[in-house]
């Protein structure tokens, strides 16, 4: 597939690749969040053109009140369910301080959700997360915590949709620059959560983040990375999306193509309040739509995080995810510094969250997991070397 040239690799440091990761998830969460569910046109003629930074509500004053069955406060700043997961998946790290999977899950990341209450922004409460969180992520309380399903396989019949993928950039982070085991890890974690394409994208956006990590990283290389680990729908969704984006460099031009790309492998239907008959549902020809588009608005980006995390919420539909995994590539890629210092403050204090804590944690732990592997490869390779006969 042929990309255009891009810029020049940027070299990072580890702890300034985690901070841009999660730093640059939370914003995006937070800018695509009064817009989530939109069509790009709607977005238009609610704010009078584009969106170029946080907006309020988009009923205003009457958030409370206009979707009583979702009756919260996004925009202004406010980061949604997409960053109390993946804050929530952090501490999970900080407590088991070496690789996660399903077990994990249920052990640690169940009592996150009903255990410990916690400042949710869109509430402006005090109150548990398993309050927020949508049905999708609910799931995994009532198959865990009351259904005593086995950790592996409590993902099976669920919502297929976004809802692992979007909060696995601790998963690609704690495996920094090695995104088949990114990979390997989250799609262990993931089914705990979610089955079949759904499950898929959250291995596939882990390993894009881990690639970002690496020394030399490009959106084109991350993209290639994702193309070789990708399966079934997935694989091909991000194929043809990232196939057409290579012809734009704008992404005012590149809205309704890049949803023409994705639409056969998406299994919502073009009104995204109102999901087809066979919406969500296990497929191997399916795909999510968040991570193939967050890719596809990485490369009409080139990279540079502002354009791909306006180009991902000025596309609509479930604008907060694809702003969530795209500023998560964009932000690994060039760290913190490339984030609007604007948007952060303006985040971080209307949320009234210390982004910049979970990253401290996951670059301390990544860095005893990377400890950990190295004894046990070398532990494996004497072992290896005994049994070969090999000195």
């Amino acid at each position: 597939m042929p990309l255009r040239p891009e810029a020049g690799p940027t070299t990072l440091a580890l702890d300034e690749r985690i901070t841009g990761a999660l730093v640059g998830a939370a914003v995006g969460d937070a800018l695509g969040g009064p817009v989530e569910g939109r069509s790009p046109e709607q977005i238009v003629a609610r704010h009078g053109g584009r969106i170029d930074g946080v907006v309020g509500p988009w009923d205003g004053d009457n958030w409370r009140t206009a979707r009583p069955i979702a009756p919260y406060h996004k925009g202004d700043g406010h980061v949604t369910d997409d960053t109390l997961m993946t804050h929530a998946l952090v501490r999970v790290y900080g407590a088991v301080r070496d690789h996660l999977d399903a077990y994990a899950v249920a052990a640690h990341l169940v009592p996150e959700l009903i255990s410990a209450p916690r400042w949710i922004p869109e509430l402006e409460a005090e109150a548990l997360p398993l309050q927020r969180v949508f049905l999708a992520e609910k799931w995994i309380v009532a198959r865990l915590h009351y259904g005593h399903v086995d950790p592996r396989e409590a993902g099976n019949g669920n919502i297929v949709n976004c809802g692992a993928a979007m909060y696995m950039a601790p998963v690609g982070l704690v495996n920094a620059a090695h995104p088949g085991a990114a990979y390997a890890e989250a799609l262990d974690v993931a089914g705990a959560h979610q089955s079949s394409y759904g499950r898929e994208a959250a291995g596939v956006f882990a390993a894009a983040v881990a690639a970002a990590c690496a020394p030399g990283a490009t959106p084109a290389g991350v993209v290639d990375t994702c193309l070789s680990l990708a399966k079934d729908g997935t694989r091909s969704a991000i194929e043809a999306v990232c196939e057409v984006a290579s012809n734009h460099s704008d992404f005012e031009s590149a809205l309704a193509p890049l949803r023409a790309a994705v639409a056969p492998f998406d299994t919502v239907g073009p009104d995204y309040r109102a999901p087809s008959l066979g919406a969500r549902r296990p497929s191997r020809l399916h795909a999510i739509e968040e991570l193939p588009i967050a890719l596809g608005m990485l490369l009409v980006a080139d990279g540079d995080y502002r354009h791909t995390v306006l180009g991902s919420v000025n596309y609509g539909r479930d604008c907060d995810s694809i702003a969530t995994m795209s500023g998560a590539i964009a932000g690994a890629l060039h760290g913190e510094r490339a984030i609007p210092a604007t948007w952060v403050e303006t985040v971080a204090g209307a949320s009234r969250l210390d982004l910049h804590a979970p990253a401290r944690t996951l670059a301390d732990v990544a860095r005893e997991v990377f400890v950990r592997d190295t004894a046990r490869r070398r532990a494996h390779e004497s072992a290896f070397a005994a049994l070969a006969g090999t000195p």
